[in-house]
């Protein structure tokens, strides 16, 4: 009898390992990045930024999402709205009717600049794709390095771009990231975060963003022409006077 218990414990402790998943998946990375970077903080509060020569405000307005884009002068203030309705300028408080071509242009441009300013919130919009590539090293740390697609449904005007993301194994947060994109050209564009800072509970950071002159098939080896210092900084991504209010 005591000879069966033992047996019968070894088969239970083997099929626990057996079932045990041997690394995280994607969604599970995603996830475990949105908590430590903002998770509930995104959805309960409004926050306001400057960038450039613009200042950027998202919203939340009866469970749904406003984004603005504003620009003040001596003598004008032309504001762009961007929600589920769609999109909407406004100069001087008065709606411009626009071009079908003009404001999803508009609406593009400021959904970009909010896009990078939350990441990794958003990552789990029902349009986004997830595979986990692999644990890569770069700068001596280990990474999850997460391939992101979009669905055509949903996934707006650039649909077909590939984003790749670095999320620090120990903290999950995505120190680098890096996309591929077909309008105007095309390119490719490396971004390594810095000067990190949480308000309001959540992580902002700046980027130092590169141009990466590769084949196609050279995208998904991004990182290590980065390392290789064979990158070209074009530009530095930088939020100012961010602030995070609970929304009414």
């Amino acid at each position: 009898m005591k000879v069966v218990y033992l047996l019968t414990l070894v088969f239970l402790i083997v099929s626990c390992k057996e079932k045990a998943p041997t690394r995280l998946s994607a969604q599970e990375i995603v996830d475990k990045a949105i908590s430590v970077s903002g998770g509930e903080q995104y959805r309960t509060n409004d926050v306001f930024y400057n960038f450039r020569d613009y200042q950027y405000a998202s919203e939340w307005k009866d469970g749904d999402r406003i984004l603005k884009r504003i620009r003040l002068t001596d003598s004008t203030k032309v504001v762009d709205v961007r929600g589920n309705r769609g999109f909407s300028r406004f100069v001087n408080d008065s709606l411009v009717p626009l071009k079908d071509s003009i404001a999803n242009l508009y609406a593009n441009s400021v959904n970009s600049v909010h896009y990078f300013a939350y990441l990794p919130y958003g990552l789990n919009d029902p349009a986004v794709n997830k595979e986990l590539l692999g644990i890569v090293t770069v700068k001596d740390k280990e990474y999850y390095k997460v391939k992101v697609t979009f669905d055509q449904k949903g996934g707006g005007k650039d649909y077909e771009d590939i984003y790749l993301y670095w999320f620090n194994k120990e903290t999950f947060k995505p120190d680098y990231l890096a996309y591929k994109f077909y309008v105007d050209g095309g390119g490719i564009r490396f971004r390594v975060a810095y000067n990190e800072r949480y308000l309001g509970g959540i992580r902002f950071v700046d980027y130092e963003n590169y141009e990466a002159t590769l084949r196609d098939s050279e995208f998904y080896d991004v990182d290590v022409f980065y390392e290789r210092n064979k990158l070209k900084l074009l530009s530095k991504i930088e939020l100012e006077d961010i602030s995070v209010e609970p929304f009414n």
